[in-house]
């Protein structure tokens, strides 16, 4: 097993925070197969949202709601190709808060890095709270509180035996995701021209598209609102360019997971949710009450199919579970390998595994499952709208850092530059400015503005935290040369 450069962009081999000798317990180390790396890349777009949250913004945008997920995806697509520029220059288990650090400040990389340990945070319960749901419907003997402990103390377990073990994991969960929204695409596309034997939807081609209400029933405008409801079943898209650096090969994995994510959210998004509208009338009740996929396999005839969707469900929130933990205690790895969090956190066994990242990762998970079950109006719907603007800030980050990374790249090391954003750096600004269009919107809406709000205090804070952490830095190294000065004196 080898060694991997893991280090924060800027870090020399030698440098304190890096493990340079092969088999040394100080740093993390090349566990993920190309199989892994490549699973984790296909399935990282795929999400527990794209299952549940579906039905709720066709039935805000109609057809419509399939420019929503284009203008998503394509701001992803955008965001993943700057990342992955960044990335496969320099690979680094921090990713896009380690290259904010370089580019833009110390302020930059810690605020970043903290804000998205938060919003994974938040995700472990949210998600081990629909797991256990799902599972105590299986087995209502054992109570849902319970089956979320289960399911935390298993994937925790699995993290902490080997990045290895977390990278199959993964690709068995992620190869199921795929397995099953490619059947979904091919069979709903027979069933929507009329050649699935059998099958009970009576395979209107393309006219549910424009027969209620045409293909805005609520207007263009729709659109945006649409737009508000599917950004964030994309986040994890950015999981493979952290899980690189513990790769053989991680310029290859990054390249290649660039470079696949055009079709990637074309199929799994675009493709299934076209499915959905074109075997069923946007308005039709089922969507809303089964939700769409669960309706649209209903309208084929597939027999038992709200128990099959409830298997694919609990293995897109098992797969978002594993990654949201992996993904938590690297970022945590980071922040302490940089200074920015207890050193103990950059700290890794003889198998390369950040123990302390990962377990203070889950406990403060715990926390937010207890806060779920013991106040879940208040303090976790606080956890919640806190960090619902997160994935936003995450990308907006990842762009201001693209343009100046660029020029950092070519001044030290322009051959690594392999992976190169389009149209630089006109490109990068029209994301810019998406994004922020975005958030602006989303003060506008309702359930949106809270969430802009609360989570711009949060980042506040954050920020704030910093930049007075800067500030003392500074006094106290000021102090310190002014002390030696004296002693020389």
């Amino acid at each position: 097993m080898t060694q991997t450069t893991l280090a924060g962009p800027g870090h020399q081999p030698g440098e304190p925070g890096r493990a340079d000798k092969p088999g040394s317990s100080d740093g993390l180390q090349a566990g993920l197969k190309n199989r892994h790396l490549s699973m984790i890349a296909i399935g990282g777009v795929i999400g527990a949202g794209l299952f549940v949250g579906s039905g709720a913004g066709i039935a805000a945008a109609g057809p419509a709601i399939l420019l929503s997920y284009a203008l998503v995806g394509l701001m992803v697509v955008f965001v993943m190709r700057m990342l992955g520029e960044m990335a496969a220059a320099r690979p680094s288990s921090g990713s896009f808060s380690a290259y904010a650090d370089h580019a833009l400040g110390r302020w930059a990389g810690f605020s970043i890095g903290w804000l998205y340990w938060f919003f994974w945070v938040v995700v472990l319960a949210v998600e081990a709270t629909a797991g256990a749901k799902i599972l105590e419907g299986w087995v209502p003997g054992v109570p849902q509180w319970a089956w979320a402990l289960i399911v935390m103390v298993v994937l925790t377990a699995t993290n902490l035996v080997s990045v290895s073990s977390y990278g199959e994991f993964e690709f068995w969960f992620a190869g199921i995701k795929v397995v099953a929204i490619a059947a979904f695409v091919v069979v709903g596309l027979l069933a929507v021209f009329g050649l699935l034997p059998g099958s009970d939807n009576p395979g209107s081609g393309l006219a549910h598209l424009t027969d209620s209400g045409g293909f805005f029933p609520h207007g263009p405008g729709a659109i945006l609102t649409g737009v508000l409801m599917v950004v964030f079943s994309f986040m994890g898209s950015e999981i493979v360019t952290l899980a690189a650096g513990e790769s053989e090969n991680p310029q290859r994995a990054v390249q290649k997971a660039t470079n696949s994510v055009i079709w990637r959210i074309a199929v799994f998004y675009l493709g299934s949710i076209f499915i959905v509208l074109t075997l069923l009338p946007w308005n039709d009740a089922s969507i809303l009450k089964d939700g769409s996929y669960v309706a649209a396999l209903n309208s084929i005839g597939i027999p038992h199919a709200g128990q099959v969707m409830d298997v694919i469900v609990l293995t897109a929130v098992l797969s978002c579970l594993n990654s949201g933990l992996y993904t938590a205690s690297r970022m945590a790895f980071s922040l302490g390998e940089r200074g920015d969090a207890p050193k103990a956190f950059a700290r890794t066994n003889k198998r390369g595994v950040p123990r302390a990242a990962i377990l203070s990762s889950v406990v403060f998970g715990f926390v937010a499952v207890f806060f779920n079950y013991q106040w879940p109006d208040t303090v976790f719907q606080f956890l919640l709208n806190s960090s619902g603007a997160v994935a936003l800030f995450v990308w907006l980050v990842i762009c201001f850092t693209q343009l100046r990374m660029r020029g950092i790249i070519l001044r030290e090391s322009p051959e690594k530059l392999v992976v190169r954003m389009w149209l630089f750096p006109y490109l990068t600004w029209a994301t810019i400015a998406m994004i922020s269009f975005v958030l602006v919107y989303m003060l506008t809406d309702d359930s949106g503005r809270e969430q802009v709000l609360l989570s711009l205090l949060v980042a506040a804070i954050v920020v704030a935290i910093s930049l007075v952490r800067d500030v003392r830095q500074r006094r106290s190294g000021a102090a310190a040369v002014s002390a030696d000065a004296s002693a020389d004196a």
